[in-house]
C-alpha cells in the first residue's frame, strides 16, 4: 500500500525531509495555514500537499519538525483531529526537546488514541545521500517508523523508552551548539579586545581543526539563532540534575537570543563574527 506521511512544518529541515520521501513515491501532506510565501514555495518544490488537520491525522505517520518551543502546542492542536480519525496515525516528535517535554507530548498523543514515537534529527537537511542525516527513534513503537528507511531516510533505533532518542539529541546538540555559543562569545571578546588576529594565528598553529570547524559553522548560525534559544532552554532542562551545567545552557540561550535580535536588526555582532571567520581562509 502507498505510504502517506504528514510533515509539519515545511521549514528548511521539514521540506527537505518531505522532498526526500516524495522522491521515492511517498505522498507528503503538510499544513500551510498561516505560513509564509517562502514556506509555500518550499512545500511546492518538495511535492508537499497542503492539508487540513483532519487530513493530517489520517496520514500513516506524522513527523513533527517544528521549533522546539512549538512542539507541545502542535501535538495539542492535532489531538482533536487524531481523536476523531477512524485510523490512528503514528506521531513522531522529531524536535530538539528534552525527555520531560517528550513525555508530555507522548501523553497528549496517546490520550488522542494515536501511537507515539520519540525522535531526534541529527545532521543537515537530507539530500540524495541521506546517510549524513539520521532520525533517531525510541519507544515501544519505534520499529514501525523504520519503514522510512526504505524511502531514503536513515532511521536508527535508540535502545530505551520514549525519551531515549531525545536524550541522544540533547547530548549531541549540547556539544555542537553549546560549543558554537562558546566560540561566538570568545570570537566577539577577542574582536572587542583587538586580539582577533593573534587568536587566529595561534589557533592555526595549535588548533587548526577546531578553528576550521568554528569558522565553517559560525556563519551558518546567525539565521538559526532564534530557533536555538528554546533548544538551549530544553538542554538546560535536560541537565536539571547538574545545576552548573544547566546554567551554562541558559546563558547560551540568552546569547543566541541576543544574536537573533542582532540578525533582525543592526547585524553588528553578526558582522563581527563573519569578519573573524573570514580571517581564516
Amino acid at each position: 500500500m502507498a505510504l502517506t506521511v504528514a510533515v509539519i512544518a515545511p521549514g528548511m529541515m521539514g521540506s527537505a525531509v518531505g522532498k526526500r520521501l516524495s522522491e521515492t513515491g511517498v505522498t507528503i501532506r503538510t499544513s500551510l495555514a498561516g505560513r509564509s510565501p517562502a514556506s509555500h514555495a518550499r512545500a511546492a518544490a518538495a511535492g508537499m500537499l497542503d492539508a487540513g488537520d483532519a487530513q493530517i491525522a489520517e496520514a500513516d505517520i506524522i513527523l513533527s519538525i517544528v521549533p522546539p518551543g512549538e512542539a507541545l502546542a502542535l501535538a495539542e492542536r492535532l489531538a482533536p483531529a487524531m481523536r476523531a480519525a477512524s485510523r490512528k496515525p503514528i506521531y513522531v516528535d522529531c524536535n530538539a526537546v528534552c525527555p520531560d517535554t517528550v513525555l508530555r507530548i507522548d501523553s497528549v498523543v496517546r490520550e488522542a488514541g494515536a501511537r507515539f514515537v520519540d525522535g531526534g534529527i541529527i545532521g543537515p537537511p537530507p539530500e540524495l545521500d541521506a546517510r549524513k542525516t539520521r532520525l533517531y527513534l525510541s519507544g515501544p513503537d519505534a520499529q514501525l517508523v523504520t519503514v522510512l528507511q526504505r524511502h531514503g531516510l536513515s532511521t536508527p533505533v535508540q535502545p530505551g523508552p520514549v525519551g531515549a532518542a531525545s536524550a541522544m539529541k540533547m547530548s549531541y546538540a549540547g556539544i555542537t551548539k553549546g560549543f558554537t555559543a562558546l566560540g561566538a562569545a570568545m570570537m566577539l571578546a577577542a574582536t572587542r579586545a583587538g586580539t582577533a588576529d593573534a587568536l587566529i594565528a595561534e589557533m592555526q598553529v595549535s588548533q587548526p581543526a577546531l578553528l576550521d570547524w568554528l569558522t565553517t559553522q559560525m556563519p551558518k548560525m546567525h539565521s538559526k539563532a532564534y530557533r536555538w534559544v528554546a533548544e538551549m532552554e530544553e538542554i538546560a532542562a535536560f541537565l536539571h540534575q547538574d545545576p552548573d551545567g544547566a546554567d551554562f545552557y541558559r546563558a547560551a540561550a540568552r546569547l543566541y537570543a541576543r544574536i537573533a535580535d542582532d540578525f533582525d536588526g543592526p547585524r553588528a555582532e553578526c558582522a563581527a563574527l563573519d569578519a573573524f571567520c573570514e580571517k581564516n581562509p
